[in-house]
């Protein structure tokens, strides 16, 4: 799952919308004027289903009591499934239910979204000022490695299900009286900033959205294709990359035994010093086999190197799950 906030695909969120709800009616645009009621694609929020772009861009830019000419009016969220999971969704619900059940996932996503900001008068989505637009296709940019390459030009379709979401949320909330903004990332640090800005935990964030995908349509995540996975992996530290890369080898039969969730926020947090540090509360999960994987880990000889002591470890991990099989 992918979730991410930006400013605008046109660059500016400072101004009007209108340029923004436009390039997000490109599909509608490309269809030449052969549109039926029955194939415009609406836009839509927790409320209604049947939005015009006209309705949007006048909305959002009405909703700026207060800002100044340099603060941002709106933001842009993203938000698009991976492949895995909109075959999931294709399998259970067939194209047009699949649509519907990803605006349901959205409109959950907005709930989030609201309750990160942790303002005592914002608690769901209807108490922000959005549109949701879904899009079908996704096209390839001159920034793509395909383009660069000289594999496919740009504007060509991309493959594959790219069904996804198109959010652009006011900086302002319904009420156009309280400031509401992503890029404050203080996460509750600064109080007395908090205190009149809101605050907004980016990471949290974007973690909530897949836990409600997975919980809403009973989709079984592996370890590796978890945002908790991929950030660690990009932003931790060597302790941590090494800590949860141990976790994502445990066997099947393994794992089903101890928490994986909580071992994996607990690397994501730093609760653990090193790997022993943390096996040994993997082991007070109850799993005997886990004892395999408690004996010293970088506990080098003089003559032995790390990762000469790595490889040992990583055949002891081998022949445990040798054993749970």
């Amino acid at each position: 799952m992918y979730i991410n906030i930006t400013a605008s695909e046109t660059g500016n969120n400072k101004g009007s919308s209108g340029a923004l709800v436009n390039y997000l009616e490109k599909e509608n645009d490309l269809k030449n004027g052969k549109n039926s009621v029955s194939d415009y694609e609406n836009w839509f929020n927790g409320v209604r289903n049947d939005i015009k772009r006209q309705e949007v861009r006048v909305k959002i830019d009405n909703n700026i009591a207060k800002l100044g000419r340099d603060d941002s009016k709106f933001f842009l969220i993203n938000i698009s499934p991976s492949q895995k999971e909109l075959e999931h969704l294709f399998k259970q619900y067939g194209e047009s239910g699949a649509k519907e059940k990803l605006k349901e996932f959205a409109v959950n996503v907005m709930d989030e979204y609201a309750k990160n900001f942790k303002r005592p008068s914002i608690h769901t989505n209807t108490d922000l000022l959005w549109f949701g637009k879904v899009e079908n296709y996704r096209y390839y940019k001159y920034t793509d490695k395909e383009v660069k390459n000289g594999i496919k030009q740009k504007g060509n379709r991309k493959e594959g299900r790219q069904m996804h979401v198109q959010v652009i949320v006011s900086r302002k909330d319904m009420s156009n009286k309280v400031k509401l903004s992503p890029q404050n990332t203080s996460k509750g640090k600064n109080e007395k900033h908090s205190a009149k800005l809101g605050q907004f935990n980016r990471t949290e964030f974007k973690q909530s959205g897949e836990e409600i995908f997975d919980n809403l349509f009973k989709f079984e995540r592996g370890l590796k294709d978890k945002f908790i996975y991929a950030n660690v992996m990009k932003n931790g530290t060597p302790e941590q990359k090494t800590q949860m890369q141990m976790i994502s080898e445990l066997s099947t039969d393994i794992s089903r035994d101890i928490n994986i969730d909580s071992l994996t926020k607990g690397i994501a947090d730093g609760v653990f010093a090193n790997v022993t540090d943390m096996m040994t509360i993997a082991k007070d999960a109850g799993n005997g086999l886990l004892e395999i994987l408690m004996e010293p880990t970088y506990e080098s000889s003089q003559t032995d190197s790390v990762e000469e002591a790595e490889k040992r470890r990583r055949k002891k991990l081998q022949q445990s799950q040798g054993l749970s099989k």
